[in-house]
C-alpha cells in the first residue's frame, strides 16, 4: 500500500492485519495514545518506507543511492515489521 491507495485499502481491505494497522477494526492507536487511523493518516500524508526513501535517497534525487539492506527482507533486506496485534 502507499500513499495512492491507502483510502482504498482503508474501504476494501479483508486482511484482518491490514484492518488494523489502518484503523478499521481494533483499538491499535488507542493503545498508543494515537487514533486508530495513525497509520493511515502518516501513509496517506508523507507516504510508505519506499516512497521516503526514493524521494530522499533513491532514484528521484541526484543521490540515487540503491536500496540495498534497506530493502524489505523479502528482497533481501534488513527491513522487517512485526504484526499489528
Amino acid at each position: 500500500m502507499d500513499s495512492t491507495n491507502v483510502d482504498e485499502m482503508a474501504k476494501t481491505a479483508k486482511d484482518p492485519n491490514v484492518r488494523r494497522m489502518l484503523g478499521v477494526e481494533g483499538d491499535l492507536g488507542k493503545g498508543l495514545g494515537l487514533d486508530n487511523d495513525f497509520c493511515a493518516n502518516v501513509i496517506r500524508e508523507v507516504g510508505n518506507y519506499e516512497e521516503i526513501y526514493n524521494r530522499n535517497l533513491g532514484p528521484d534525487t541526484p543521490f540515487n543511492v540503491p536500496r540495498g539492506l534497506n530493502s524489505l527482507w523479502t528482497d533481501g533486506g534488513l527491513l522487517y515489521s512485526p504484526p499489528f496485534r
